[in-house]
């Protein structure tokens, strides 16, 4: 009798959220390439939003066995779903869509060998050990942001949280491992920055968290050479069997494609919105190194005395500027700029380009730019870094101001200007970036940008460390 292979099935379900969403898609393109059975579940919203905006569906049915499926994610069709109003997916994900995901469990045919679960969805977890499947969580944030969330628990015994009202923002936080030196008050991420240890987000971080470190393993969008030191801790001090870094993934993506004579051209992002690409025609008649992106990501909104500080000091610069102004950021009455000075109006026609939305990973390899003025958020800080570009801090929440922190103390890669909004503050920091510090931060940002290329090219510490993702995704095969 001939026995028959399969290849193992993994289902890989992300939180609802598009940062999330951007990175989770490259990592089930890769397990996809390397031949293995691959379920990519989305909340339903999401789904649809990929759909109308990507060419998702087209893109993935090249690879057999790939299929996607759906699942509510609780919240009614018009709420927001940005800013803080996220804070409602958490409790809608453990009500009703739990149980959901459990029924389905049982009826997916075939049954999965693994789950790779969005680490901040906790209820992957729950549910596979409750069912005996092998579980692998991947955080999408930084390796540095997970060790501070796993060490919640060592701040609250120090007497560090809750911050007390008096607290001078500036001190140094002690009881995280290997950040003694250089990790303030003011970066830890904002959902440790509580006056109140029972805060609901504190405690589930911290409970989500822990979790990650008593799976199967660890999948993090990060590289060796990046974030050493914090994985160090990290493997020295928890039980997590396997931490694997297999990022930057956008690059290792490419990479690999590129292996198999595939290519990435004339592909859509993983983004919700549709890219205006009207912008990567304009860079092309920009001067080299010229222009400062500015994008605050797919979530935050900006109140209006916020974003007018933003615009009087891009325009005051001087500097040519690329803008992505999301339509729920920009004041508008009948479909023009309510209430923007004329000198804005007139700054922005001479020197700038704004966009509802921007095909990014493009954008930040156009030889054009010359820096990035950005939220932080963890996937464009490794798309910057991986394409060399300096960066100008601005973070707004979550893992934001410890990445901030990570690029001017650490790595040498930026600004930091959190907890500034000021257009004098914008002023100077775009001089800074682009003209009065732009030697040594650019020094920095080539080298960071050849060890991100590097660590995902065959013989690179990305590109084993997936080879060992896979092979131990196949051991799991129960038809192996």
């Amino acid at each position: 009798m001939v026995v028959v292979h399969q290849s193992p099935h993994v289902l890989i379900f992300p939180f609802p959220a598009q940062g999330h969403v951007n990175s989770m898609p490259k990592l089930a393109e890769l397990l996809a390439l390397a031949s293995l059975r691959v379920t990519f579940l989305n909340s339903e919203y999401n789904h649809e939003s990929l759909v109308r905006h990507t060419d998702i569906l087209s893109r993935f049915a090249q690879y057999p066995g790939f299929k996607f499926e759906t699942i509510p994610d609780g919240l009614s069709q018009d709420h927001p779903r940005v800013g803080f109003a996220m804070k409602d997916m958490f409790a809608s994900l453990e009500l009703i869509t739990k149980p959901i995901f459990k029924q389905m469990l049982f009826e997916i045919n075939p049954p999965p060998d693994c789950i790779i679960g969005d680490g901040v969805l906790g209820l992957t977890f729950d549910v596979a050990n409750e069912l005996g499947i092998p579980i692998i969580p991947f955080r999408t944030i930084s390796a540095g942001c997970v060790w501070v969330f796993s060490s919640i628990f060592d701040m609250i015994q120090a007497g560090e949280l809750p911050i007390k009202g008096n607290q001078d923002m500036d001190c140094l936080i002690t009881s995280v491992a290997g950040m003694e030196t250089f990790l303030r008050f003011r970066d830890l991420p904002s959902f440790s920055q509580v006056s109140d240890v029972k805060d609901p987000l504190l405690q589930l971080m911290a409970r989500e968290t822990s979790k990650n470190f008593k799976a199967n393993g660890l999948i993090l969008n990060t590289f060796e050479e990046l974030e050493g030191a914090t994985l160090s801790q990290m493997r020295n001090k928890s039980k997590c069997p396997k931490i694997y870094t297999i990022g930057p993934l956008h690059e290792h993506l490419k990479a690999r494609l590129a292996d198999t004579n595939r290519t990435l051209l004339d592909r859509s992002s993983n983004s919700f919105r549709e890219a205006d690409r009207s912008c990567i025609s304009w860079l092309d008649k920009q001067p080299k190194g010229s222009v400062v992106y500015v994008s605050f990501g797919s979530i935050a909104v900006l109140p209006r005395e916020k974003l007018m500080e933003f615009w009087f000091g891009l325009v005051n610069s001087g500097k040519r500027f690329l803008w992505v102004l999301r339509p729920e950021n920009v004041p508008r009455n009948d479909g023009e700029c309510d209430g923007v000075p004329t000198e804005l109006v007139e700054g922005t026609k001479e020197r700038g380009y704004i966009v509802d939305w921007a095909p990014q990973e493009d954008v930040l390899s156009h030889g054009a730019i010359g820096g990035f003025l950005t939220h932080s958020g963890w996937n464009s800080t490794l798309e910057s870094v991986t394409a060399g570009v300096p960066m100008i801090c601005w973070p707004c929440f979550g893992d934001q101001q410890l990445n901030s922190r990570f690029v001017e103390e650490v790595w040498k890669l930026g600004l930091d200007m959190k907890d500034v909004c000021d257009r004098r503050v914008v002023e100077q920091m775009v001089n800074d970036l682009m003209v009065e510090k732009r030697e040594e931060i650019l020094k920095s940002a080539a080298e960071f940008a050849k060890l991100a290329k590097g660590s995902v090219n065959v013989g690179g510490s990305s590109y084993c460390n997936l080879d060992c993702l896979i092979e131990d995704i196949r051991m799991m095969n129960k038809n192996c």
